[in-house]
């Protein structure tokens, strides 16, 4: 799919979030990556096969200076 050279990651690729963006859609809070994937704004995704990755983001900054 991707004709980027070098190639973006594949969507199964542990680096898929790397693929460039072709589609933004900022208002409803997601992205279409060159790779097929569809990233949302709260880090979940949807793969071009159809299955799902839960949101993985990391905690806040501020949480961890306790």
């Amino acid at each position: 799919m991707c004709t980027h050279l070098p190639p973006c990651p594949s969507a199964d690729a542990v680096d898929r979030e790397a693929a460039r963006v072709i589609t933004a859609v900022p208002e409803q809070g997601w992205s279409l990556l060159c790779n097929g994937v569809i990233a949302f704004e709260d880090t979940g995704e949807l793969l071009p096969d159809g299955s799902c990755i839960e949101p993985h983001r990391g905690p806040a900054q501020h949480a961890l200076a306790a």
